[in-house]
């Protein structure tokens, strides 16, 4: 039986070259695979061809398992909980596996003709209530369609999973698949919580007052984002990026154009504060969860991290259901992000399923399960702004399992 997707691990040439790419269905037919290696050895044991790599570390990861002792012994925690997970994966339709999802997603696509046909009123609540549909499908398609695609997790072809996740991240997300899938998954799921690889310090703005970053400048993801995307370009291909450029201005312009047609907005700028107001409707609560689950737990040191399942359950935190961000940002995102790192490619309805087996089974063997509220996060953030979001994070030691 196998557990952990060796390509959970960043993957670098040999010689300290570059990352190799990631690809949104990498690790799920690994879903089980053996990682017994400290991610130490991960980053050095890479090859120039990312499958070489993944074969070399298969075969070291076998040959330490046979060699049993103290770290197999530690490392079969991960192991027995992937096979609890494993079973009610293999047990569980295609409806709960990826369906439920999916039609979530249908659903925020059919809500925008009437959001676009509302925002023609002339009736100031019937423009909200558009407003707030678009607000709501915009956020279901750009937060849970994009992280829904860049794990894979919407379908088994690779052909469609790189389709839809150039789809939903670059035309609905406005950003580049390319970086944005290798820094998720060979970088923020890799190396959680790991200082200067997975520590979440590229949400961390010190310049700006807590008032500031908490609740005004979050508005302004919608510019930014495609900014950022821009200045990814310089590491892409031309063909890359010329496809990255198009899509982001086709998910721009078709909204645009929508607005100006459909809902017969008379001024360009106009249609474009519209569209800034709804891209921007959740990205408050969009930062918040971001920085909420990560930062402020436990951080680890490079060179001596813990294995696995202490790595995420020390550094990873679940927030409580909340209907609204369940439905926009996903399950995993919210109430199942303690899931989602330990299993990151099992879809949001899969995580959800599976929460009672994972919180029972680390209760069970005494390890942390963190949940914490919005409201008491927030606070905690607001009074600690500057130890949490400004000064370097501690290092922390997880004595003997280090």
């Amino acid at each position: 039986m196998q557990n952990v997707p060796d390509e959970w691990r960043e993957e670098q040439r040999t010689g300290g070259g570059g990352e190799v790419d990631a690809k949104p269905w990498e690790g799920r037919d690994a879903l089980f695979q053996i990682n017994t290696v400290n991610s130490k050895q991960d980053m050095d044991t890479g090859k120039e061809n990312g499958e070489t790599g993944v074969k070399e570390r298969r075969k070291e990861n076998v040959e330490m398992m046979n060699e049993g002792g103290k770290g197999t012994e530690k490392e079969s925690l991960m192991m027995e909980l992937t096979r609890l997970v494993q079973k009610t994966v293999k047990e569980s339709s295609w409806w709960e596996r990826r369906g439920i999802d999916i039609t979530i997603l249908i659903l925020a696509f059919l809500l925008l003709p009437p959001a676009f046909l509302l925002l023609g009123s002339s009736q100031v609540l019937v423009f909200v209530l558009g407003m707030v549909l678009m607000g709501v499908s915009h956020a279901v398609i750009s937060i849970k369609g994009t992280h829904l695609a860049s794990h894979g997790s919407l379908s088994e072809s690779p052909a469609w999973a790189e389709f839809w996740a150039v789809f939903f991240i670059e035309v609905c997300g406005s950003f580049t698949a390319r970086a944005g899938v290798t820094g998720h998954i060979k970088m923020h799921h890799a190396h959680t919580n790991v200082i200067g690889l997975g520590d979440s310090s590229t949400w961390k703005i010190p310049c700006l007052p807590r008032s500031i970053y908490l609740f005004i400048a979050p508005l302004a993801i919608p510019i930014i984002t495609p900014l950022v995307a821009l200045g990814q370009l310089k590491d892409h291909s031309v063909s890359q990026a010329l496809r990255t450029i198009l899509m982001v201005f086709l998910g721009f312009y078709s909204q645009y154009w929508l607005l100006m047609r459909v809902s017969g907005f008379q001024c360009p700028y106009s249609s474009l504060l519209c569209m800034l107001l709804c891209r921007a409707m959740f990205s408050i609560p969009y930062i918040h969860v971001n920085i909420f689950q990560h930062i402020g737990l436990s951080m680890f040191s490079p060179t001596r991290r813990p294995k696995r399942i202490y790595q995420m359950t020390h550094g990873v935190l679940n927030l409580p259901r909340n209907p609204l961000l369940d439905w926009t940002f996903g399950h995993s995102l919210i109430n199942c992000h303690v899931e989602h790192h330990l299993f990151p490619f099992l879809s949001d309805n899969m995580c959800l399923k599976v929460k009672p087996i994972v919180s029972q089974y680390l209760k069970e063997k005494e390890l942390p399960y963190q949940e914490d509220t919005y409201l008491s996060r927030l606070q905690l953030f607001f009074h600690k702004y500057q130890e949490l979001m400004v000064f370097a994070p501690p290092i922390t030691e997880l004595v003997g399992v280090q």
